[in-house]
């Protein structure tokens, strides 16, 4: 499945994950648009470590929410990250892993391709 969008190499973006839905939009993809005030351009694999810096900055991506759908997250996850919390976790030494393929393009506004592919998943 595609989106009409492009991620960091000019290619259609692929899905980033269904189970947990995730994108901005809940449609899978890291897509953004105007109202879409953080950015949530990253396709990032989720770790321990990185769950738990999130949550000490104040954003609980792991307990469950199910008046908002959100199952809560765990190692493993794949899920859209705001760019400017990977950044961050990126000059501590916690970016989780990222799916490049899934990342969207506006990702480069923040991030460059080369911290990207450092951190890029290989299957």
């Amino acid at each position: 499945m595609y989106s009409m969008a492009l991620n960091v190499f000019g290619e259609p973006l692929i899905v980033c994950s269904t189970a947990p839905l995730t994108g901005y939009y809940r449609n899978g993809c890291c897509e953004t648009g105007e109202e879409d005030l953080g950015t949530h351009t990253v396709c990032a694999i989720m770790t321990d470590d990185f769950l738990q810096f999130s949550l000490s900055r104040g954003n609980d991506l792991i307990t469950p929410r199910p008046e908002w759908a959100f199952p809560g997250l765990k190692a493993g996850d794949r899920w859209c990250l705001c760019a400017s919390r990977w950044m961050e976790a990126y000059r501590v030494g916690l970016a989780p892993e990222v799916v490049l393929e899934a990342t969207h393009e506006k990702t480069l506004t923040y991030i460059t391709l080369e911290e990207l592919v450092k951190y890029s998943y290989r299957q």
